[in-house]
């Protein structure tokens, strides 16, 4: 039982790691890509999307990220700025897009951070 906890706790440190290099993009760079016309990416679930969202993003689940965004999105070389309900998932999509060979993927966060920076929601 010991054993299982240890391989917990070690796994919940190493995403913490993971996760804590990945910091949010900056609200006036996020601004920046936007008027260049960034691609906003929210990945959550479709029910947590249709429940509401920020006008103009595309819906492309954290699950579906690695097979699907290749094909919605030819051009590595776009902006993406990701986002969830709460920051973790979309830093986990920005991994998963720059292993894909996006290296312009940005985690902008929460909804509600995107949403203050963005300043729209459906």
């Amino acid at each position: 039982m010991n054993w299982f906890l240890a391989a917990g706790t070690a796994v919940s440190i190493g995403a913490w790691l993971i996760l804590k290099r990945l910091s949010f993009v900056s609200p006036a760079l996020a601004r920046q890509h936007l008027a260049a016309d960034a691609l906003v990416i929210d990945v959550r679930s479709p029910a947590e999307f249709a429940a509401g969202h920020l006008r103009g993003a595309v819906n492309l689940p954290l699950d579906r990220l690695a097979g699907e965004l290749p094909q919605r999105v030819p051009d590595k070389d776009r902006v993406l700025l990701l986002h969830c309900l709460s920051g973790g998932r979309s830093g986990l999509a920005q991994l998963q897009a720059r292993r894909l060979g996006y290296p312009n993927a940005l985690n902008l966060g929460s909804l509600a951070r995107a949403r203050r920076i963005i300043g729209v929601e459906v």
